[in-house]
């Protein structure tokens, strides 16, 4: 997910894509200790993208709270 995909979400559909991509990241986790995964690297991308949904959540959390101070 891109950086303009996820400022696009609406701060419900943020919340909510943060949930799925913290499943999808453990189910990968589980399966990669199972048996190996076929491409490693989607772990990296799972942790990558919480990351930034993650970011873009204070972002906004943030630029609310100095709204609302000022």
């Amino acid at each position: 997910m891109k950086n303009t995909e996820i400022r696009a979400l609406s701060l419900e559909d943020l919340k909510n894509q943060i949930k799925t991509e913290q499943t999808n990241g453990q189910n990968l986790r589980f399966a990669h200790a199972i048996s190996p995964l076929e491409n490693p690297i989607r772990l990296k991308q799972a942790r990558k993208n919480v990351a930034r949904l993650l970011t873009e959540l204070k972002r906004r959390e943030n630029e609310q709270a100095t709204n609302s101070a000022n």
